[in-house]
């Protein structure tokens, strides 16, 4: 069996990817060369790479975690908090500020469920406040869930038992997906069928399971060769996929066929893709993706009341110069912001441990 303590780097690289295709979606799908006939089709669906985002956190999860017999929950939520928590609220305040600032009206029902990292689990509420929070709601769901899952079903079931269940709860899932979308149910965007479908944390639950099980797989041993090749062709598959409209719903965990196998390959790979996405810096962007995706909404929102304010219009403009505002503060906040403060948020009970072993000692 491997050991799961590695850093798989050459994955680190693919969240800037997903971060940035959210990001044209959200805010690029009319700017140059994002509105042209051959890739707006693709950009249009790049959300989906919030899936992919679930899929990777529930195979680094195992990754991390695998070889542990069982899972301390105080400690881990306490890790699990350090990471995402610091530069989320950072997100909150800058949305606040510029809801002050711009003098508009303030949704303080949204701003607490917003706090308390529960807006998903609240049709009409998802989106409020700084919109791709509601994915971080769904991860926080994740990281509660899965003390439980690892420590009374991975670490008591056979493979075998585990990937048939797991299996069966993905295919049901997205059997209930569609049934959903496809009835009355949905009454389209927006509305609170909308937000159940797509934003409610137990639709996503298959995704990040299945991610789990994609984990589990690597760790059992996967032979490491070059797979370059095959990489690009499961790439261009989805480029193709993302191309064609065949009515199939593809943002809830159903391209898993797809981002399982491309997470295994690139997390086994040795050849010329890992060497190049193994360079300090696109491991860096890589790092600080998680910002990039979470302050777009404030960064955008700021840049466009300025080009608003020069009477500026030019859409394309302002989106690119958000892109370059974006990285900059997502690589500032992950150097002075998230970093440090995730150190200390981890070492807080560490100190209080070891204070309390000296105390012990002299008794």
């Amino acid at each position: 069996m491997q050991k799961t303590n590695m850093r798989l780097e050459q994955l680190t690289f693919t969240r800037f990817i997903a971060a940035i295709s959210i990001f044209v979606f959200h805010y690029g799908k009319n700017a140059f060369p994002f509105h042209l006939d051959s890739v707006k089709d693709l950009f249009s669906q790049s959300n989906v790479s919030v899936s992919y985002f679930f899929i990777l956190s529930g195979f680094v999860m195992i990754i991390a975690y695998g070889n542990k017999n069982k899972i301390d929950f105080r400690n881990y939520i306490k890790r699990r908090f350090a990471r995402i928590y610091p530069v989320y609220l950072l997100a909150i305040i800058l949305v606040f500020l510029y809801l002050i600032i711009a003098g508009k009206s303030i949704d303080f029902y949204g701003l607490l469920a917003n706090l308390f990292m529960v807006q998903s689990w609240f049709p009409g509420y998802a989106l409020s406040f700084n919109t791709p929070g509601w994915s971080l709601a769904v991860e926080l769901f994740f990281y509660l869930s899965f003390p439980l899952i690892f420590n009374q079903f991975y670490k008591k079931c056979s493979l075998k038992k585990t990937t048939i269940l797991v299996l069966l709860f993905f295919i049901i899932s997205q059997i209930i997906l569609h049934v959903l979308f496809y009835s009355s149910f949905y009454e389209g965007y927006p509305s609170k069928g909308h937000d159940f479908i797509f934003y409610f944390p137990l639709m996503h639950l298959n995704e990040f399971i299945i991610g789990n099980l994609a984990g589990i797989f690597f760790i059992k041993g996967i032979k490491k060769r070059n797979y370059d090749w095959l990489i690009i062709v499961i790439l261009i598959c989805s480029v193709l996929l993302l191309k064609q409209n065949v009515g199939i719903i593809f943002h809830n965990g159903m391209l898993a066929f797809v981002f399982v196998p491309l997470i295994l390959l690139i997390a086994s790979n040795k050849g010329m893709l890992t060497r190049i996405s193994n360079t300090k810096s696109l491991v860096f962007l890589g790092e600080i993706s998680y910002g990039i995706y979470i302050l777009q909404k404030p960064v955008y929102l700021y840049i466009s009341s300025i080009f608003y304010y020069l009477k500026i219009d030019n859409l394309a403009l302002v989106f690119y110069i958000s892109l370059i505002v974006l990285i900059v503060c997502a690589a500032f906040s992950y150097k002075y912001i998230e970093t440090p403060l995730r150190k200390k948020i981890n070492n807080l009970n560490t100190k209080k441990g070891s204070i309390n072993k000296q105390i012990s000692s002299l008794n």
